[in-house]
């Protein structure tokens, strides 16, 4: 009952001082505010790209790239200028003995071309793909077909266009399909133009797709490849197909020392726990930024409180002089502090997720990105009790100068 009392005497002394009391918590709805908006929108960029792996590469793909795998700035530019893929290792992965559960091997190039058609240029990804792309990257495309493993072997001019490669050279509304585009001066068949996919990890609106062969001879003068990819027969062989992709290559390499490896090997968990990790560190780390505000606030509470006791120095007297002790006055200011921070608490989530739905929703509308809106309930947990504990933290002093307050002399106070 004591306590039932000391909350029902803190609440009336919050309801005394409206305007004092929201001031008061301002620091603190900003602060939670601040965290709630943060950890909704890392939530959903990391949903978000999460989505665009797997929805453009398959649970099933493993990719090998040249160089190994990268653990400085150093690394990765190692692996820029890498030439350790080649044909023979293509070759090597494709027999079934070495990778029994495997069921597509594609090679890949890949630069920055300009695609000419009659006075319009654009400046484009140039991939050098096989057949299995269209599988390994759930592309169809929406006009034509896409490339043959004929084309493929004929080293064929033919080219399958992204929906954005066709608005900007095809500026008249004009059928593109069968038309003849110039990349590094040859010329190419339009066989396929892609549907609009929007944002991905590969932007195939503003890609275009040539036989690897092709790219290869005709347009990058490469023998080497940027990338293997390699698809697994199921999820469940997935690492086990990783494996016997190393200790192929590494074998085709005379590679006996892991360490030493001249390539690196990565499936799609691998990508979707690195994407994670980073998001996650990245979000804590602006969630931590936004709760310097917190302690801001806090400090704000110590202050406003301490006024408050100067402030009520005669009732704090009158009430001891009826016989509240020590114990109940320091109770009482102390969940003052309590009461405002949760208030505060609970003001920043509700705003803060309104912000966050907000920002979602202009993200979605301008950003032309399917931005899914996620209520952080552990950012809402975390901002409920440390927003309750700054106020039992920086509560606990002004409650003691209360509570230590002789009644006579409070009683005499102007």
């Amino acid at each position: 009952m004591r306590l039932i009392y000391s909350i029902k005497t803190a609440t009336s002394g919050l309801r005394t001082h409206k305007s004092r009391s929201a001031l008061t918590i301002l620091g603190i709805v900003i602060g939670i505010t601040s965290i709630m908006v943060v950890m909704s929108l890392g939530e959903g960029a990391q949903n978000l790209i999460i989505d665009q792996i797997q929805g453009q590469m398959g649970s099933k793909v493993i990719e090998i790239r040249p160089g190994r795998d990268p653990k400085g700035p150093t690394d990765f530019l190692s692996i820029l200028f890498s030439d350790s893929l080649k044909q023979k290792d293509v070759d090597a992965l494709n027999k079934k003995i070495n990778l029994p559960n495997a069921v597509g091997v594609m090679p890949m190039v890949f630069s920055s071309e300009s695609a000419v058609y009659g006075s319009e240029t654009y400046q484009t990804t140039f991939y050098g793909m096989t057949e299995l792309a269209s599988h390994m990257y759930n592309i169809v495309p929406g006009e034509g077909r896409f490339l043959s493993e004929e084309d493929v072997k004929s080293y064929a001019d033919v080219v399958v266009i992204g929906n954005k490669v066709k608005q900007e050279l095809f500026v008249n509304n004009e059928v593109a399909l069968g038309q003849k585009i110039k990349i590094k001066g040859r010329n190419f068949k339009i066989i396929g133009i892609l549907p609009e996919k929007g944002q991905g990890l590969v932007i195939f609106d503003e890609t275009i797709i040539v036989p690897y062969t092709t790219a290869q001879r005709y347009v990058l003068g490469k023998k080497y490849f940027q990338h293997i990819i390699v698809e697994a027969d199921t999820e469940a062989n997935v690492n086990k197909t990783a494996e016997d992709i190393k200790i192929t290559l590494r074998n085709l390499h005379n590679i006996t020392d892991p360490e030493k490896d001249d390539f690196s090997v990565g499936s799609q968990a691998d990508a979707l726990k690195t994407i994670s990790s980073v998001m996650n560190a990245l979000t804590i780390f602006l969630a931590a930024v936004a709760a310097i505000s917190l302690i801001v606030g806090g400090v704000g509470i110590m202050n406003i409180m301490l006024v408050s006791v100067t402030e009520r120095t005669k009732e704090i007297g009158l009430r001891k002089a009826l016989g509240a002790t020590d114990k109940e006055i320091l109770i009482q200011f102390l969940l003052e502090a309590v009461i405002l921070t949760a208030i505060g608490g609970l003001i920043g989530i509700i705003l803060g997720s309104g912000l966050a739905i907000l920002a979602s929703s202009l993200i979605t509308k301008f950003g032309g990105l399917d931005w899914q809106y996620t209520f952080p309930i552990d950012a809402a947990i975390l901002g409920l009790v440390v927003s309750s504990l700054v106020g039992l933290a920086f509560g606990i002093y002004p409650a003691r100068q209360a509570a230590k307050k002789s009644p006579m002399e409070a009683l005499r106070y102007e």
